[in-house]
Formats: structure tokens, sequence, C-alpha cells
């Protein structure tokens, strides 16, 4: 069942390669818009099915593949990787529908884009370490390629800073799971079996001592902090996103970052608990050094495009805050954070996206008065505003939820670190209004008197991302209610003060809870 979200992808990506010439290019695009539909279309199927309650994995599939190796070929799905998957698969089908109908080699183009949906697919649903870590080198190849060829004027510079970055990431990433694997002695690299022994649940004596775990911890940030990417690993982010395309802009945002938070999740909290409690008031110091880099970053740009790619920068900081606290509030929130940072950023950079293919520029020095209602950009303006909105956490949208979860549940374990990215969130609305003020309101100038309409293509995508934000900012047990089971089993054994007490939100009985580690962390009571 699983498999069809990687190779359905795969298999589009090989009719594009036998593709004949002489079949018009809008064919291409929409063979592709179907295949990624359908996949959409199948991962809403899988969540149908998925038991929010069941704390292991669902729909597992497991087939040998280099025993001399202990590789296998293992997927499952859990309420940790179902949201992401549902985003990826979301975004990916908003990405290609935005694509310039005359883009330059419409077929690669396209391959790439379903290249990059099956690899992320992959990663997420990948229940062998090796096996991960092939999908997540697998994905630089399709994002290398498409900045490099669709992107701007310094596309080379900034697809070769990329691919250097994510190319390290990748290097101290295996050799951080080899580590893992080889002193842990475990006989595979099946993630399951190798966290049972690490926390404990094994018969097998774990090799890692305390010490061990730091070391190896050292590669867990340094290798998913480039992902991420966290200050000061973050200076290829910002030339990536202003090259890229706008499409290749909302899949690297909205999905891709994922995969570094994820990982952390995963892999960070989830294979090595004692390091990564001990390391908690570190990574939360860290967390809001980044936010307030980020924040402070955004403020001094003059590219609408450099504004929320720092903003994104902070953003994902909240992630590690949430994650350092290692509560099970903050964990939930730290999924939401997620969730909601590829809908804002995903939405964001479409709009810029757009206000650059109808004016020529993303200067917000030359830019003004297009929320101007006869000869402007009116309702793209009125998302715009919608969408820093969301950023900002105003009430209402998903942005205020997540990030008041995130405080919420990081604030009685790390009082400090989290005022200041409070402060990092508050200054957020700083620089996205005076974004919005220097490009939407005042006279629109002389050269601006001819914009061109905008039309459907560019709306509806953008609509289906605000509606979303709303909804999941009314009604965030959407989000809450496929996590709030399976992150409990991921929290690693540390006693702190229990958490708040959500209301409105469907009571998730935690008293089947057959784990170790979950039924010695603090308990989130949701009651409706």
């Amino acid at each position: 069942m699983l498999s069809v979200l990687v190779w359905l992808p795969l298999f589009g990506v090989l009719l594009l390669a036998i593709w004949p010439k002489s079949i018009d290019t809008k064919y291409a695009r929409t063979f592709t818009l179907v295949v990624a539909s359908l996949v959409l279309a199948w991962t809403i199927y899988i969540a149908i099915l998925f038991n929010p309650k069941q704390v292991t994995m669902q729909f597992g599939e497991f087939v040998p593949w280099i025993k001399s190796l202990g590789l296998s070929y293992h997927l499952a799905v859990d309420g940790l990787s179902l949201p992401l998957l549902a985003l990826n698969s979301l975004l990916t089908l908003i990405a290609i529908w935005i694509t310039e109908p005359d883009v330059k080699r419409p077929r690669f183009y396209f391959a790439l884009m379903l290249l990059l949906n099956s690899s992320v697919a992959g990663a997420f649903l990948a229940q062998d370490v090796l096996l991960f870590f092939l999908f997540y080198e697998l994905e630089i190849i399709p994002l290398y390629f498409l900045i490099a060829i669709w992107g701007g004027a310094r596309r080379s510079y900034a697809a070769t800073k990329f691919l250097l970055y994510t190319a390290f990431s990748g290097i101290v990433l295996l050799a951080t799971f080899l580590g893992i694997v080889w002193l842990s002695g475990a006989s595979s690299f099946a993630y399951e079996p190798l966290r049972a022994i690490i926390v404990g649940a094994s018969d097998t004596p774990s090799g890692l001592t305390l010490k061990l775990q730091l070391i190896l911890m050292v590669g867990i940030l340094l290798g998913f902090g480039i992902k991420i990417p966290f200050f000061p690993l973050h200076t290829w982010l910002p030339d990536a996103h202003v090259e890229a395309s706008t499409p290749v802009s909302v899949m690297l945002a909205g999905v891709l970052l994922k995969l570094g938070t994820y990982g952390l999740l995963r892999y960070g909290v989830g294979l090595l608990p004692d390091a990564w409690v001990y390391l908690g008031p570190w990574l939360a110091i860290w967390a809001a050094v980044s936010a307030l880099y980020g924040t402070s970053c955004a403020i001094s740009q003059q590219d609408m495009k450099k504004v929320v790619a720092y903003a994104s920068i902070a953003h994902m900081a909240f992630i590690l805050l949430a994650a350092a606290a290692s509560t099970e509030l903050s964990m939930i929130a730290a999924v939401c954070q997620m969730v909601s940072h590829g809908l804002i950023s995903a939405l964001l950079f479409m709009l810029v996206g757009v206000v650059y293919k109808k004016t020529g520029s993303r200067d917000m020095f030359f830019l003004r008065g297009l929320l101007n209602p006869e000869r402007g950009l009116p309702l793209i303006g009125s998302m715009m505003i919608l969408g820093v909105m969301a950023s900002a956490g105003i009430p209402g949208m998903v942005g205020f939820i997540s990030e008041f979860l995130t405080f919420r549940g990081s604030y009685p374990i790390f009082p400090v670190q989290t005022l200041f990215c409070m402060l990092a969130t508050g200054l957020t609305a700083v620089y996205f209004l005076l974004m919005i003020n220097r490009v939407f309101f005042g006279r629109l100038p002389d050269e601006l008197d001819r914009i061109p309409p905008v039309t459907w293509s560019d709306r509806l995508p953008a609509a289906i991302l605000v509606a979303l934000i709303f909804l999941l900012g009314i009604q965030p047990n959407y989000i809450v209610r496929w996590s709030e089971t399976q992150i409990a089993a991921l929290i690693p054994y540390n006693p702190r003060p229990p958490q708040i007490m959500i209301t409105n939100i469907p009571e998730q009985s935690m008293a089947n809870v057959s784990s170790p580690i979950a039924a010695s962390s603090p308990h989130v009571e949701i009651t409706d």
C-alpha cells in the first residue's frame, strides 16, 4: 500500500523519459498533474484507513534487500510521518500546477518533480536507517537540477552551494548512522529493533553510553541542522530560494526542509534519548539564537523573497525549541509547527512569485501600491496580508495554534529561551508589515501602469492554502489527533512538570500504550 507513494511517481518518471518529443508540452504537464493527483488521492485514502489510537507503525511492508549489510526495504507510517506525507503530496500537486505552461525542457522538469516527490515520501516512510539515508540523498539530485537549470541569473552558484552543503550533511549522517548501528551492537539497520536496543526495551544490552551518544548526537545535529537549516549552517538557503523558480521554492520551504526536522525527531530524539535530554538546554539556546538571527536578517532585506526565506529560518527554529523541551505537548506542537510552516511558507513564496511574474521585480523599494483595486493586484495582495498574519501568529490561523502550543509546552522547561523565541515571533510582524506597507500600499508607480491580469491558475492554489490555514487554525485537532498517541511513544524518559489541558479536542486515551518510554512520559490529558 505504501509503496504506491514511492513507485507511482517513479513510474511517471519512466513514462516521461520515453515520452515522444513530438507530443506537445501541455500534455506532459497534464500527465504529471494526473500522477500527482493520484498520489494525493492515495495519501488521503491511507489517512482514512489510519488508526490514530494505535501506537505501533501501520501498513508495514518488509522485503529483505541486501542481507549481508542488514539492509531491508521496510516501509511503514505513523502519526509523525503521516501529516508530512500529506503535505508532500499536496504541495507537489500545487508546485506542478503553478509551473509555467511554456517551461523549457518540460519532460525533464516534470520528471524531476515526480522524482523529488517519490524520494521525499520514501524518506518519511523508511523504517530502515540506511534506507532513509538512500532516499535522503536521492532527493538532492532532482533539487540540484531544478535550481541549476530553471533558476535565476546566479543559479549555478546557488545550486553548487546547495549541493556542497547537503552532500556534507549526507556524509556526516551516514557516518553517524553507521556508528549508531555498530556501537549499539545491532545486527541490522532496522529502526525499531535498533531503538529497542538503545532505549532498553530489548534483552540485548546497548553499548551506547551517554558519552558515545553525545558524540553521535553531534553528527545528528550537524547533518540535520544543515538541512533545516539553523544558524550558522543556513547560508545556502537564501541563495537557493532567491535563484530557484517559484514552484521549486514552494517545495523547498514547504516540504524539503521538513526532512531535517523529521530526522531530528525520529533519529535524534528516538535513537539517542539520553543525549537529547542532556543537551536539551543547549538546543533550546540554539533555537533562540537561530530564531532571533533569522528575524533580524529578515528586517534588513530588500528582496521580498529573501524576507520570506529568512522568516522561514526563524520559524523553523521553533521546531527545535519544541523538540528540545521533549514534553508531550511540545512534541505535538513540533508536528503542528512543521505542517503550519509548510503551508504558510508555501503560500508566501507562491504569492511573491506571482508578484514577480506580473511586475518583473521583487524590490521592496521599487514596488508599491499593488493593492490598487483597478490597476494593481488586489486579490494577491489580500492573500499576502492573510499569509503574513498567519506567519505572525494571528489567532484563528494555523500559525497561532502551532506557536501557542510550542511556547506553552516549552516554557515550563526552558522559560528564558522560550521568551526569546516569543520575541522573535513578535518581530515577525515588524518585517512583514514593512514589506506589506512598502509593496502593497501607496501610489502605484508609472512603470507598473499596465500589470497583466492574474488568472485563476495563479489564484486557485493560493486560495486552497489560505483555506487550509484557516481550517486548521479553527480546528487544530485535524493535525493533533493523528500524532498524539505515536508522539507519546517517542518521548525520552525525562520527568518534567505536567503540561496544560487542551480543550475542545476529542480525548485520545493513553491507557493502551504499552511502550515503557510512553508510560514514563508526562501525559497531556485532552478532553472535549
